[in-house]
């Protein structure tokens, strides 16, 4: 059956759920709701912004004149270090609750307001994966810390509400669903086979090359066969790491590489700030043995037709199953012949 043609489901391997594929409906024409891009091009400095080097914060805090990167807790943040043991009562085995503690951190990636991951440049985005192996040592050896979700939404479509370059860090005391899912996958793939799932998984990919967009010494950056979103993405280290602590120094600026590369690729796609939500999965930080476990990135982008429609999970994927339209194959191609060069290094 041809991929590219007919209606078929995917398995995840990571996570056991199966995404259903129709191509055929590309064709379909678009009279919906569309997104306008703001154009407008963005200050070095904004002196509104409570990111910006010396200005102060909504909590009334003021940023220290960093040149560099910058990180610090999270001013309204949705995890507290102490909240009361035992949860609320609720009188029944069907409605459970449980105390949550954790620590939320900002990390910004530049003092420069107008930047994204796609325009830092290697050495400045490796600064920050420098800064997030800090952090993630930092909290990850924590008491009551278990997990440490490192992330960014870029674009207000994701929901983010400032331009500034910046992404968070979430440590909480239990492993939260999507990982600990991911985890599980892992674990029953080294029990019963043996091996790694994605250390196999990438051997595949990497041998058909349909998916991968491109490669580096370190890393290889693909759309999944499994992809949910449009224009998808995974960035997984060639050699197998639970956490992003075992990489070398060489190896955190092949990262810092791979990251801006596929970036500018994003961009390049509709020639806008390309939206998406990131996250690292990696192995709990809770003193267990997780020798099955290999960290990767995930890049979840919505636009779909262009710099102003994108993907609405609702309807049957809310109710039913997850379901796209263009396929991971032609999503990869059409991410890998994007020029290296940003489109506004041109202009």
């Amino acid at each position: 059956m041809p991929f590219n043609e007919h209606p078929h489901r995917r398995l995840n391997q990571l996570t056991g759920e199966w995404v259903l594929v129709s191509p055929h409906r590309t064709k379909r024409p678009w009279q919906g709701q569309r997104e306008e891009p703001d154009l407008a091009g963005l200050p070095a400095y904004d002196p509104d912004c409570y990111l910006c080097p010396g200005n102060a914060r909504a909590g009334g805090a003021v940023n220290p004149d960093y040149a560099g990167t910058f990180a610090f807790n999270n001013d309204f943040a949705a995890l507290l270090p102490d909240p009361p043991e035992g949860g609320p009562s609720t009188g029944s085995d069907l409605l459970v609750a449980e105390a949550e503690p954790g620590i939320c951190r900002v990390v910004c990636y530049s003092p420069r307001h107008d930047l994204t991951m796609a325009r830092l440049g290697v050495d400045r985005a490796a600064g920050v994966v420098d800064l997030w192996c800090r952090e993630f040592a930092d909290l990850g050896g924590r008491e009551n810390i278990g997990y440490v979700q490192i992330f960014e939404n870029r674009g207000t479509i994701m929901g983010c509400s400032n331009p500034h370059p910046h992404g968070q860090i979430w440590a909480t005391r239990s492993v939260p669903m999507y990982p600990a899912n991911e985890d599980r996958h892992q674990a029953v793939r080294l029990r019963e086979k043996g091996s790694c799932l994605l250390c196999d998984y990438l051997a595949l990919e990497r041998e058909s090359g349909e998916r991968v967009i491109f490669e580096n010494d370190s890393f290889v950056a693909l759309v999944p066969f499994w992809a949910l979103w449009p224009f998808e993405a995974m960035i997984l280290p060639r050699d197998h790491m639970a956490t992003i602590l075992d990489m070398t120094p060489a190896q955190r600026r092949d990262l810092a590489d791979a990251m801006v590369r596929l970036n500018v690729r994003y961009d390049n796609i509709f020639q806008t700030s390309f939206p998406y939500s990131m996250g690292i999965h990696q192995a709990p930080v809770d003193g267990g043995e997780y020798p099955h476990w290999h960290f990767h990135i995930h890049y979840y982008p919505p636009l779909l037709r262009s710099r102003s429609v994108r993907k609405f999970m609702v309807g049957y994927e809310m109710m039913a199953m997850p379901q796209r339209d263009l396929t991971p194959e032609a999503a990869a191609d059409r991410i890998r012949e994007q020029p290296e060069v940003h489109y506004l290094e041109g202009r």
